[in-house]
């Protein structure tokens, strides 16, 4: 008889019919055990706290607090817990960003069942997983690594470099707003995606990054 106590998970994602659907599915394998449903990242963070699962599924793209966002809380919070993005994404800088939060594994929701119940089993053994078409992204970008500051810098908008210069010279969203004549809302979504796009966490960082690269710049 097998005593091994069942993995213990919960589950985030603000579609309640596709948690109920996850949740069947997992349930189906006596190795994992339910324990948990958030359907935002800040419900997340409650019921993990209670909960104390060994594995979070997380979703990557949810109002408010946004997955990335929920996974480094979560691994402040809770660094024993194990933590997979289960997303449609299969968004080179989304995959990058959750691995370098600290992410235990980024699959796809399109993954076959019986795969996702294995590669969830080889997490808890303590390897990482990605999954299978989204590792030759991630081998390009190690071998490749990207000129990093260069590449980085080239994705930004001319409007997100303007609201960059801004933070560098520490302004807050209403001078922002006011200087280049657009909504506090606007402001705060161009920051989102400059954080996003240079990989970073805080307008600090953000402004120590511009800092940097300008200085090597050529004079």
């Amino acid at each position: 008889m097998n005593t091994t106590p069942p993995i213990t998970i919960v589950l985030v994602d603000d579609h309640a019919l596709f948690r109920k659907g996850l949740g069947q599915l997992i349930s189906s394998d006596p190795a994992f055990k339910v324990v948990g449903e958030a359907s935002s990242g800040l419900e997340a963070m409650q019921v993990v706290a209670q909960a104390l699962p060994d594995l979070v599924l997380l979703d990557l793209n949810m109002k408010g607090m946004d997955g990335i966002e929920t996974l480094s809380q979560l691994k402040l919070a809770h660094p024993q817990c194990r933590c997979v993005m289960l997303t449609v994404s299969d968004d080179e800088d989304d995959l990058l960003l959750a691995l370098r939060e600290g992410a235990d594994g980024y699959l796809l929701k399109d993954m076959e069942p019986e795969e996702l119940c294995a590669q969830l089993k080889k997490v808890v053994q303590g390897m990482t997983v990605v999954q299978d078409r989204l590792t030759e992204i991630l081998k390009n970008a190690l071998i490749n690594p990207v000129s990093v500051k260069t590449a980085q810098a080239d994705t930004l908008t001319d409007r997100e470099r303007e609201v960059l210069a801004c933070i560098t010279e520490g302004m807050n969203n209403k001078t922002i707003s006011n200087k280049l004549g657009i909504t506090v809302t606007t402001v705060k979504v161009h920051i989102k995606n400059v954080l996003r796009k240079l990989h970073l966490t805080s307008r600090l960082e953000a402004a120590v990054w511009a800092h940097h690269h300008q200085s090597e710049k050529p004079s």
